[in-house]
């Protein structure tokens, strides 16, 4: 069976200022039900590589195809499948949170009986459900990072890109988060996200990119990365390679 690609980045590069290279020719799959880790130090370019593939940032170099289409040219067909959880989410502070989840349903044309299902479903798996009438610019920021993820995941989307997912989290919603990950991933959601923190991706991924300086200098499956060593040592030695 040949795996379905729902992420393709194909030789991305984005320069900013005078020709410093934030991304330099950045290729990599992602397929249905994967976890991919994006790793490497802050700075690296994991960021900017991102808000590209979502749609936030322009760019002129490569290509990205999201679920077979290009992000460039079908920007709608894109979003429609995609999820994205920024590294700090900036939500609409003067809504509460429910009214908040029901514009993003609306937005994806979510069904009320399915909207209120969801939001049931991770509020509660969140612990956020009793607060959902508040406004958000009372919450924690942590509090809101759960409402970007319920906000995330209610147009049940076939690729989910989060920007350092577990930063702010509380290491009980941090374990949900990764609950939901593998659940998602099971029926085939693809997800990638970016992380620095290298036990975190060895322990929930199947694949990983390191990127150094806007370039990937190892990728693979954790397998093939490790062989047999921590991330930790794999991410030195092709860190100390590429010096």
């Amino acid at each position: 069976m040949s795996e379905n690609i729902m992420l393709e980045i194909r030789n991305y590069s984005k320069s900013y200022g005078e020709g410093k290279k934030a991304a330099d020719n950045v290729s990599l799959s992602v397929c249905s039900g994967d976890i991919y880790g994006f790793i490497g130090h802050n700075g690296a370019g994991k960021s900017t590589t991102i808000r590209a593939v979502v749609g936030v940032l322009d760019f002129t170099e490569g290509e990205i195809y999201i679920n077979g289409h290009s992000v460039k040219d079908e920007p709608m067909e894109c979003k429609r499948v995609t999820a994205y959880i920024p590294d700090n989410p900036d939500l609409y502070e003067n809504l509460t949170g429910i009214q908040y989840l029901n514009f993003v349903a609306d937005a994806f044309g979510i069904s009320a009986e399915q909207r209120e299902e969801r939001i049931r479903k991770y509020g509660d798996l969140f612990e956020i459900t009793d607060a959902l009438g508040d406004l958000i610019g009372s919450y924690s920021h942590g509090m809101k990072q759960k409402t970007a993820i319920i906000s995330a995941l209610i147009h049940d989307p076939k690729l989910l890109v989060l920007d350092e997912p577990f930063v702010g989290l509380d290491p009980k919603a941090s374990f949900t988060l990764k609950e939901i990950m593998h659940e998602m991933c099971a029926k085939g959601t693809a997800v990638f996200f970016s992380t620095h923190v290298l036990d975190v991706a060895e322990k929930l991924c199947n694949k990983v990119a390191i990127i150094k300086q806007g370039r990937i200098i190892a990728s693979g499956t954790m397998e093939e990365l490790t062989a047999g060593h921590s991330l930790e040592e794999a991410f030195l030695e092709a860190d100390n390679n590429e010096q």
